[in-house]
């Protein structure tokens, strides 16, 4: 079932029109790739994607070049069968999609352990299906791996944190292969952009 928030959040969404929302300039959230390189995608689901969204993008402004391209919201890590799913269809847990981050970076000029560092920084990793407020398994911490490479940089980077800054407590990300993406819908695109006001999940800020 639709939890009480969720309930919330839909039928809020059927009074939205384009008129309510802020203009903005999305340039000014895309960034051009460094001569010669070739760009390198993350993935991270760390709860509601509109405060995850916006904390990589406040930190990393494309418009300053520091290493964030573009991003999108979505789902990933569902049930095979359960293709191209909607906001309502993966509010009820029936189809096991986290809401994620896919985040287009350059590797040229920030590292993608310093995405995952971040990552683990802004949210609270030890919630099993939760953050603040929001629960489900939609809200689940999880780093979807591009590649071998990336999995055991996100390895590296979970022990490390783990003994940095969890101590007594268990960091309970998923870290798992990548797999099918789907984009959410266009209004939850930059939707604290557009929505200065908006619920953002009180876990998503700099814990250290």
């Amino acid at each position: 079932m639709l939890s009480r928030l969720n309930h919330i959040r839909t039928a809020l969404f059927s009074f939205v029109t384009p008129a309510m929302s802020h203009a903005i300039d999305t340039s000014h959230y895309r960034a051009a790739l460094s001569t010669g390189t070739q760009s390198e995608i993350a993935t991270f689901a760390a709860g509601c994607f509109w405060g995850v969204e916006h904390i990589f993008l406040k930190e990393y402004p494309p418009a300053q070049n520091k290493g964030i391209l573009k991003t999108s919201v979505g789902y990933t890590g569902g049930l095979e069968k359960a293709q191209s799913p909607t906001y309502r269809e993966v509010c009820t847990g029936t189809t096991n999609h986290a809401e994620a981050l896919r985040i287009e970076f350059d590797p040229s000029t920030i590292q993608y352990g310093e995405l995952v560092e971040f990552f683990y920084r802004t949210h609270d990793p030890t919630t099993l299906n939760r953050q603040g407020g929001d629960a489900g398994s939609q809200y689940r911490s999880a780093i979807f791996a591009h590649s071998p490479e990336q999995r055991q940089i996100a390895e590296d980077v979970t022990r490390k944190v783990q003994e940095a800054h969890f101590k007594g407590q268990t960091i309970v990300t998923e870290i798992e292969d990548a797999g099918q993406w789907y984009d959410a819908e266009e209004y939850h695109q930059l939707y604290l952009f557009k929505e200065p006001n908006g619920y953002q999940c009180p876990t998503h800020r700099k814990h250290w």
